[in-house]
């Protein structure tokens, strides 16, 4: 197979050459070409027809967004990856990068001291999501569309009279503007709460909270230790924490803590995930959208094994079909749907389930069950 070419966008002539040759290192990969701003980037994409494209955001003559604006309507399927800085303004540039059709982002490394650590820094972010983006996806061609359902499974079905009494939901690359796409579906009456797993630094979950708050009926925020869960509103787990859900008695709160990575995130999907299945058991919807890595199916198996049911994000509408491809391959996916129709899907599911709850606990109350 031919090594994946790279163009490489970065007005910094340091940026550049840590980027070359971090990404040089692996064979997989070849640097096909750079360039100091965005009109010298469009003029060699058409020279070296790269495969991938690294774009710092901000650089003089055209800027980063404007470059990503004019590679959309000219080359709308070349992935391009945003190079940014874990600052408050190159988070938010970084998620409108992404809403004008950035395929991901990665960091730059700061106050690393040392050449030689900032080039490690790039080759276990970088090179990662450039093999995701230009490799071929995960296929798991057994799973039927949504509403077609699964073969029966060992495990147990969702039980009579049983609910669903939290939404969860697990993404990383392309969830920002997956989520973009399915919390505003969700009605301002929603009648559970939503606790979500994005993997990003901090101060993006929060800017990303705050954004999607804007355009959601729902309540969007980052998550806070101590939180009671609320009907109606989604949390995202903050960058560098875990984030779990505790019963305390018909109360669950939100916790947070700094324990090891799994799945080499923090936060995990599979965190969130497993304490889900402890606190609400066969009372959870969980939800596993686009993503690179197995972060999530761990977690999936564990809902599933407390009665409970997983639903993913087909692979035609994901950006990399890592997390939800591998959770279908591995026998933990109840359903699989289409981005534009996951939140009408759940919107249906939960209220289904509850109208359900109450038409039985009727005929309960009239005698009709012996």
């Amino acid at each position: 197979m031919p090594p994946i070419r790279i163009l490489v966008v970065d007005d910094s002539a340091v940026i550049r050459k840590v980027l070359c040759e971090a990404l040089s290192s692996d064979p997989a990969i070849e640097v096909a070409a750079t360039a100091a701003d965005g009109h010298i980037a469009l003029s060699k994409i058409s020279q070296v027809n790269p495969d991938l494209v690294t774009l710092d955001i901000e650089m003089p003559v055209m800027n980063g967004l404007e470059t990503l604006v004019e590679i959309r309507k000219l080359y709308p399927k070349l992935p391009v990856i945003m190079f940014s800085t874990v600052t408050e303004r190159g988070a938010s540039s970084t998620l409108e990068a992404l809403s004008l059709g950035a395929s991901d982002y990665a960091t730059k490394p700061s106050n690393t001291g040392s050449p030689a650590v900032a080039a490690e820094r790039v080759r276990s972010e970088l090179i990662p999501k450039i093999k995701a983006l230009c490799s071929l996806p995960v296929r798991a061609t057994t799973v039927p569309r949504l509403p077609l359902p699964l073969p029966t499974r060992a495990v147990p079905r969702l039980g009579l009279g049983s609910r669903i009494d939290v939404l969860t939901i697990g993404t990383s690359t392309g969830g920002p503007n997956a989520l973009g796409v399915v919390l505003p579906a969700l009605p301002v009456d929603f009648p559970v709460p939503i606790v979500i797993v994005q993997h990003m630094p901090p101060i993006f979950t929060r800017l990303l909270a705050e954004r999607l708050s804007t355009r959601c009926q729902i309540r969007v925020r980052e998550a806070e230790a101590g939180q009671a869960l609320e009907p109606g509103t989604a949390w995202i787990a903050p960058g560098g924490y875990h984030m779990v859900v505790e019963r305390q008695g018909k109360v669950v709160r939100i916790a947070l803590n700094r324990d090891p990575h799994e799945n080499s995130c923090r936060p995990s999907v599979d965190v969130l995930f497993r304490s889900t299945a402890q606190a609400y058991g066969s009372r959870i919807l969980g939800v596993v959208m686009t993503g690179m890595g197995a972060d999530g199916v761990r977690g999936s198996r564990h809902i599933r094994e407390a009665g409970s049911e997983v639903i993913i994000q087909d692979e035609a509408s994901s950006i990399v079909w890592g997390m939800p491809g591998l959770v279908a391959a591995a026998g933990q996916a109840d359903g699989i749907c289409a981005l534009d129709l996951l939140g009408p899907e759940v919107t249906r599911r939960v209220r289904e389930s509850r109208s359900l709850l109450e038409v039985i606990r009727g005929k309960e109350r009239q005698g009709s069950f012996s």
